[in-house]
């Protein structure tokens, strides 16, 4: 079995799907008109590596737990709706590519699931992310169940979507994985075909130095 992942912010699409979904709940009414800029500002800290994801995830989905679950269900299903206009045609057809190849296909993001969802639904792919708690109450608490979906643990959730179907590395043949940030490194080396999509400073520089491919979906027609 060949495999092919692919990571969302920056990569499938040139925009932070989190920072997109707090404007669309700040214009719902949803959240402070000053959370996103609140968000942006975690985000920065976040990238600079001055920050934990949990922390922040504490932050942006805690702040949810305002609103009962019909209400943010309801948002949500109306999200998907912006998610699936958002997507360059180029990463479309990079994941239909690997979808008409016969590969097995997961979108793999420390985003937290319920909005890489909306992504994943327009794509077409199993999605690997942030796992939310869900307290007694059926609203997020803000916490994050098992490892966030970031850094060396994205090998850990992809060992963990193969296990669900019985299989492990060793039954992979090739596989691919995107992505434009030097935080996925650990699963960039763990496959045979890493892509650096319109890659930050960092693995620009180390895609470079270990001859890996370069591309940009962004400015692809």
């Amino acid at each position: 079995m060949d495999i092919a992942l692919f990571d969302l912010d920056h990569t499938l699409i040139p925009f932070d799907s989190g920072s997109v979904f707090t404007r669309y709940l700040a214009a719902q009414g949803a959240l402070p008109a000053d959370f996103e800029a609140r968000y942006l500002a975690y985000c920065r800290r976040y990238a600079a590596g001055r920050i934990d994801i949990v922390a922040m995830h504490r932050f942006t989905v805690g702040a949810l737990a305002a609103h009962d679950p019909a209400t943010l269900a309801r948002w949500l299903g109306e999200f998907r709706q912006c998610a699936a206009q958002s997507i360059p045609p180029a990463a479309l057809r990079l994941v239909q590519q690997h979808r008409d190849a016969g590969h097995t296909c997961a979108l793999v993001t420390a985003t937290t699931r319920f909005i890489a969802e909306a992504f994943g639904h327009a794509l077409g792919l199993d999605v690997l992310a942030t796992e939310p708690e869900v307290g007694d109450d059926d609203r997020y608490t803000g916490e994050v169940v098992g490892p966030p979906c970031f850094r060396e643990h994205k090998v850990t959730h992809v060992r963990a979507w193969l296990a669900r179907s019985g299989l492990t590395w060793a039954d992979v043949g090739r596989s691919w994985f995107y992505s434009d940030s030097i935080h996925d490194l650990p699963l960039l080396e763990a496959v045979t075909d890493p892509v650096a999509v319109d890659p930050d400073p960092q693995l620009r520089a180390h895609a470079r130095q270990r001859g890996w491919p370069l591309r940009s979906l962004v400015a692809t027609p």
